[in-house]
């Protein structure tokens, strides 16, 4: 028996994919395939949950299902516990940057900030709220009452005992500052200073000056040292009750699509530099999962693979092929989907799709099998053909099927028909390897 989609979440999921983006909400009604690879990134998560750091790379063609995968894992994530963040680089969201373009994409993880309670981002003032209700929770347990004259005190030095742990980090002392700053600006009341806690925490404060004078500390977030608060906020995150804090930096590309070789090699330093202080223990309770094509990874010239370093570290080893994976290394990468998988997939669509605009669907098993035969029957589509074509295909499929219902699926497939397939996305960066168009 079909699972009921309720129609909110059933509009979104429809129009999404007939857009060629991922759903936000609702992908669990959709979700087929890649069990694999979700349980290769979830026995990361139990080591993360007790302590340890994973960085994974999801590399695929366009429309292969990498951000689908990353979305995936955010719900698993926010599910078990865990502090997630998202972040699509950019022309003007880079690792590193001499404008501002690394503090740019921070600024964007603090906005896609999410939890299980505050899925849709904006959820750090959230987040140190609980925090400060932890505290003045534990403060009451210990035998200290809300009435007493020491209350306040007495909640003070739990502060200070639960963030004094920060200061031995790397840019603690001012981390910790800003939470006593914003504690107290939360229990006086005071909502401008408390908004300048959040401001800095976000890296919105764009001057050293602007955050002596407001909070009494001598330094910012900036492009160079983003990733330390983001450990920082890791080890926060922990003492407020999360199991851990996992970011998800997607479209690789963009750096590989960086014109000036010097500022490329920059960026992938700076990954280098995570993926060292990851895999070596240096973080705990942190996730990282970056999303690319294959080519902004295996390129020699411009790729992740033209940084010596990174390249020896992440590329395939001698025994693992394309047909045996080996999904506890570094890079997963995706496959395309099985006939049995689209077969499934097509089914819940065609599901959701009549829930939607309340039809009896008339398309059967054989229609489905057909139309999935006539798309990997196109040229090439063994080897190009992507999941986010098909369901495009489909979805429009479904959309002329039901405003034509004297109609067979396949007259509404022939070549009269006016039913066309959607028009590949294409892959400029694989296709031209010059970026002449790119601008900065």
């Amino acid at each position: 028996m079909a699972v009921a989609v309720p129609k909110r979440i059933a509009s979104g999921i429809i129009n999404a994919l007939k857009g060629g983006v991922v759903p936000r909400t609702g992908l669990g009604y959709i979700a087929v395939g890649r069990t694999a690879e979700i349980n290769a990134l979830l026995h990361d998560v139990d080591i993360t949950e007790e302590g340890g750091a994973f960085f994974r790379f999801i590399v695929g063609r366009y429309g292969s299902g990498k951000s689908f995968m990353l979305q995936m894992m955010r719900q698993h994530l926010m599910d078990r516990g865990f502090v997630t963040a998202d972040a699509d680089l950019s022309p003007e969201r880079r690792l590193m940057g001499t404008k501002g373009q690394g503090l740019a994409t921070y600024r964007e993880l603090m906005r896609n900030m999410s939890v299980r309670t505050k899925p849709d981002g904006g959820a750090l003032p959230l987040i140190l709220e609980k925090w400060i209700t932890g505290v003045r929770t534990d403060v009451v347990a210990e035998g200290t009452s809300p009435e007493d004259p020491f209350f306040d005190a007495a909640v003070e030095r739990k502060i200070y005992t639960k963030i004094s742990s920060l200061e031995d980090m790397v840019h603690g002392f001012d981390f910790a500052r800003v939470i006593n700053a914003y504690h107290k600006a939360y229990t006086a009341g005071n909502e401008e200073k408390a908004s300048c806690a959040v401001r800095w925490l976000r890296g919105e404060y764009s001057t050293k000056t602007e955050a002596k004078q407001d909070l009494g500390v001598n330094v910012i977030i900036t492009d160079d040292n983003w990733y330390d608060y983001i450990k920082l906020l890791t080890a926060f995150f922990v003492s407020a009750g999360y199991k851990g804090f996992v970011i998800m930096i997607d479209e690789l590309v963009n750096i590989m699509k960086i014109p000036h070789a010097v500022t490329r090699q920059y960026n992938y330093e700076k990954i280098l530099m995570m993926y060292n202080d990851v895999m070596q223990g240096k973080a705990s309770h942190l996730g990282v999962i970056m999303g690319g094509t294959p080519q902004c990874i295996e390129d020699t010239r411009r790729g992740v693979f033209s940084y010596d370093a990174l390249r020896s570290r992440l590329e395939r080893g001698r025994f693992a092929t394309d047909e045996t994976h080996d999904m506890l290394a570094p890079i997963i990468k995706l496959q395309p989907l099985s006939y049995e998988e689209m077969t499934v997939l097509t089914e819940k669509l065609a599901e959701i799709h009549a829930g939607l605009y309340s039809y009896t669907c008339r398309l059967t098993l054989e229609d489905r099998i057909f139309f999935i035969k006539a798309e990997y029957s196109r040229v090439g589509a063994d080897t190009n053909i992507t999941p986010r074509e098909m369901i495009r295909d489909f979805i429009e499929l479904l959309n002329i099927a039901m405003q034509n219902p004297d109609k067979t699926v396949a007259e509404l497939m022939g070549e009269d028909s006016g039913f066309d397939y959607a028009k590949p996305e294409g892959e400029p960066a694989e296709q031209n390897d010059g970026f002449e168009d790119f601008e900065l």
